[in-house]
């Protein structure tokens, strides 16, 4: 029997501390804000994740992680349409474009983004399903929950501390005098670069990190290191009002009840 409940009453981090210490086995589901996530356990240990119904392509992952180029990754893309990933994966395991360590640290990077995208989520609705397990053909690498919570718990502070610094992801960015002479100062990331080239007064910070596919966390300390290194400036959108200031809204009240009744469902045997 599934358990469901709300972000407001049981955070993600408590979920996963339950889950870990009651060993469970089954399917987390988390929906926040039109975001979709899934992450799957085995007695405890964090085994494969989804986000918003894709489970990803291999072929990414690896190219992410920098064991195939782009074009390599286009390429598989194509020609693997119908392989699942465990296909795929010994496919190029055995032509020797990557080692199966290369294949689990990529999938492992690709799930440990998704969960630590869900610390940041305060509010939306969860639900666990004990019986629901990932497919057979899809490829699981077990991960130890204690250092992934302290690790989202760790992001999370830090992402609370850049939301304190850069609130208003709705404003522009616009490079500061001669950026020129700056950019060729300062050693920038891939991201970084993909950022830069999305930089004018008619983008917001949010439209910036959706061009990217850009958590909120990632665009925050991106544009934040822009903005501490003299790079670019906060600007108002062009042909974007600014907001009317808001009350700020009263948080809701725990409810009791819930906690107990999840307590009890993950450490009941």
């Amino acid at each position: 029997m599934a358990l469901k409940g709300n972000l407001r009453d049981f955070s993600t981090t408590q979920l996963l501390n339950l889950i870990n210490l009651a060993r469970k086995t089954g399917t987390l589901t988390i929906t926040s804000r039109g975001n979709a996530a899934q992450v799957c356990f085995k007695e405890g240990k964090l085994i494969y994740a989804t986000l918003g119904g894709q489970d990803g392509h291999l072929a990414d992952m690896l190219q992410k992680t920098g064991k195939l180029t782009a074009e390599q990754a286009r390429t598989i893309r194509e020609h693997s349409a119908n392989q699942s990933d465990k296909m795929l994966g010994q496919m190029l395991i055995n032509a020797g474009h990557v080692t199966q360590n290369d294949v689990a640290q990529a999938v492992r990077a690709h799930m440990l983004d998704i969960v630590y995208r869900m610390f940041g989520w305060a509010e939306g609705d969860f639900r666990f399903e004990p019986t629901l397990t990932p497919a057979q053909d899809r490829i699981t690498v077990p991960v130890d929950l204690e250092n992934v919570i302290m690790e989202g718990s760790r992001r999370l502070k830090e992402f609370e501390r850049l939301q304190d610094e850069l609130p208003n992801l709705g404003m522009a960015l616009r490079f500061t005098d001669r950026p020129d002479t700056r950019l060729r100062n300062i050693s920038l990331s891939v991201e970084e670069w993909r950022v830069v080239s999305f930089i004018n007064p008619r983008n917001s910070i949010r439209q910036i990190a959706q061009f990217n596919n850009m958590s909120d966390f990632q665009i925050r300390k991106i544009v934040y290191g822009m903005l501490q290194a003299g790079l670019v400036e906060l600007i108002q959108p062009e042909g974007v009002a600014p907001p009317k200031p808001s009350a700020a809204p009263t948080a809701p009240a725990v409810k009791r009840s819930q906690v107990t009744k999840l307590i009890e469902f993950f450490t009941r045997r």
